[in-house]
């Protein structure tokens, strides 16, 4: 059933663990924030970007993120300061009954079952950050909820990326294409994502294989798209500059990126959410986002087994026997 759309829509903000800051970034962009509180974000990022905007902007009526877990309690007084969160719970079920949606705000694929479940089985919308699921056995219980039709969302917030947007309105004019290449930071299982997605809005589904060569603090995924398209998503550990520049190269042109609008990303990803929550529909086809976690889960084991080509199809194959 989808939510009352005449009254607010009441959030949880679930989980923080080191490296992610979204319990800071997502609630300010949907309640507002205070700059003073905000200012010793331990994110540096997340400020700067968020000041960038009118202050008066930084919020989206109709919605506010009412209370808040994070995985180290010790955090949360501040993150409920800075992002104007008004209830801290000790337990993440404590929310069950007092909001209409929870968002799972943590990148740990291996912990989103886990973390999940109890709000899928109480029936409530649940966004999960990327990437979904980096296990088959994680992500044959996403799908099985899904066709159970529990609603549950997950994207990389590059999903939105306005520069994204724009190089696919100009794609056609690169003619056919035969290469692509984006730059994400950290590991391939939990950054690879940042940079599939991109690539799978441009491509579409269809992705055949998998490669990842390993040096230390290097990770390069050589993948093959059913167009015949090939695509090297390199993964530097510490490359923080890189992320997100990419290259898209075809038959009558070639096109460069630089995913930089890191606000309007994650504001338009949780609008989608927001609407995903009051319609009841999926903004994209749940298949797509299987997919892309089936490339993230052969991309594992390609690198478990010597950097070997995996092909995509045999890890579909047993995600959904």
């Amino acid at each position: 059933m989808a939510a009352d759309p005449t009254r607010p829509l009441r959030l949880a903000m679930l989980g923080m663990i080191p490296g992610n800051g979204h319990p800071y970034s997502w609630s300010a962009i949907i309640n507002g924030y205070d700059r003073a509180a905000m200012a010793s974000c331990p994110y540096a990022g997340i400020p700067v970007y968020l000041g960038a905007q009118p202050h008066e902007s930084v919020r989206v009526p109709g919605v506010q993120v009412t209370h808040l877990w994070t995985d180290n309690p010790a955090e949360a007084s501040h993150v409920a300061q800075a992002s104007l969160i008004p209830h801290v719970v000790a337990r993440p079920e404590d929310v069950i009954g007092h909001v209409d949606a929870v968002l799972v705000s943590t990148d740990d694929g291996t912990d989103h079952v886990r973390r999940a479940r109890p709000f899928v089985e109480a029936g409530l919308p649940v966004f999960i950050d990327k990437p979904l699921a980096t296990t088959i056995e994680d992500l044959r219980t996403f799908l099985a909820w899904k066709r159970a039709g529990r609603r549950i969302l997950s994207s990389s917030g590059m999903r939105y990326s306005p520069e994204l947007a724009a190089l696919i309105a100009g794609q056609a004019a690169l003619g056919d294409l035969r290469w692509l290449s984006f730059v994400s930071i950290k590991t391939w299982d939990r950054y690879g994502i940042h940079v599939l997605e991109p690539a799978f809005r441009v491509l579409g589904p269809g992705f055949v294989s998998v490669r990842l060569e390993t040096q230390p603090g290097l990770e390069v995924a050589h993948l093959l798209h059913q167009s015949g398209v090939q695509v090297t998503l390199p993964i530097i550990y510490d490359g923080g500059p890189s992320f997100g520049t990419g290259q898209v190269c075809g038959t009558k042109g070639q096109a460069t990126v630089r995913f930089a609008d890191t606000y309007t990303a994650f504001r338009q990803q949780l609008l989608s959410y927001i609407e995903f929550v009051r319609s009841g529909q999926d903004p994209y086809p749940f298949d797509h986002t299987v997919e892309m976690m089936c490339v993230i889960i052969a991309g594992i084991r390609s690198r478990e087994q010597g950097s070997r080509r995996v092909d995509v199809a045999d890890i579909t194959a047993q995600v959904l026997s």
